[in-house]
């Protein structure tokens, strides 16, 4: 039975549409690997690449990827919103069918070697496949960001798993794991102040006693020609907290400082389970089944 696995990495660069497409091309060039989608943003500066094929595969277009990120990419030069260790800031595996996450943690494994006996980047691994309890949490590994981690990578609670305890003269560190879904979460304000933004990711995000499963930060990003209060969220585990219940708390928490949610965006893909616990949520559905959705039964 074919193996399938989905590879969702993160790239610090979005703003250099040929950078972007350089990068993509290198996954598209992997035979039994599929592009689904390329997200980027240019206020986080960074780009989310999604493929899915035969593990041997996407673990070679990973690296692929990651080798040209490294040629394309300065950290020194790099701002942008979002946190971020590395030129190929992180690389996840997440198993799709018939393959296991331990086979995904051994690919992690074998792909953060890789890149640090091939391209002397230090990598660190995180999530199901951490040697390091508390490196599971990949805030943890970035605390500091590309700055910070520079002037501690030598001290020995923060030495990589693989590679020289030194940050790459232009790529960074990489960071490799496995997980299962993850959905990246937007919500906009209606205000450019960005402190607002970030009480209410504390009133949400697990670490601050809200939602389990929940890592959220305030940002301010532009788009179009205004600064936007945002709301970044990472829901690691949908099915423990699903994206309605962290919605209604978003607004619920801007109207205490009389702002509106103006817009909401999913970056890269998502299960459709999590669309359907929100359309089940909303419509006030009674009853309501996955076998009653058309496409699921053609």
């Amino acid at each position: 039975m074919t193996k399938l696995v989905e590879c969702v990495p993160n790239f610090s660069e979005g703003r250099r549409p040929e950078v972007i497409e350089a990068i993509a091309e290198e996954i598209r060039k992997v035979s039994q690997v599929k592009l689904l989608d390329v997200k980027s943003d240019p206020s986080h500066n960074r780009v989310v690449m999604t493929f899915v094929g035969e593990p041997q595969a996407v673990k070679q277009a990973a690296f692929n990827s990651c080798k040209t990120a490294t040629e394309l990419i300065d950290m020194e030069r790099h701002h942008g919103e979002h946190p971020r260790i590395g030129a190929t800031d992180v690389i996840p595996f997440i198993p799709v069918k018939n393959i296991s996450m331990e086979e995904c943690v051994r690919m992690a494994d074998e792909l953060a070697q890789e890149i640090a006996a091939k391209l002397d980047i230090p990598t660190f691994l995180y999530e199901e496949a951490a040697k390091i309890p508390t490196r599971k949490s990949l805030p943890e590994i970035r605390k500091g960001q590309y700055e910070g981690l520079k002037c501690e990578i030598d001290k020995p609670e923060r030495r990589p798993d693989y590679g020289p305890a030194r940050m790459h003269p232009t790529a960074g560190a990489t960071v490799v794991g496995a997980r299962q879904f993850l959905i990246a979460y937007n919500i906009n304000l209606d205000t450019s102040d960005v402190h607002i933004a970030k009480k209410i990711a504390n009133c949400i995000r697990e670490a601050k006693g809200g939602y389990k499963y929940v890592r959220a930060m305030g940002v301010l990003v532009q788009i179009g020609d205004r600064d936007i209060a945002q709301v970044t969220i990472n829901m690691v585990n949908y099915q423990g907290t699903p994206l309605f219940r962290v919605f209604e708390t978003v607004k619920s928490e801007a109207a205490r400082y009389g702002v509106n949610v103006i817009g909401s965006e999913i970056i890269g893909l998502t299960p459709l389970k999590a669309l359907l616990d929100v359309a089940e949520f909303y419509l006030r559905l009674d009853g309501f089944d996955r076998k009653m959705v058309l496409e699921d039964n053609l």
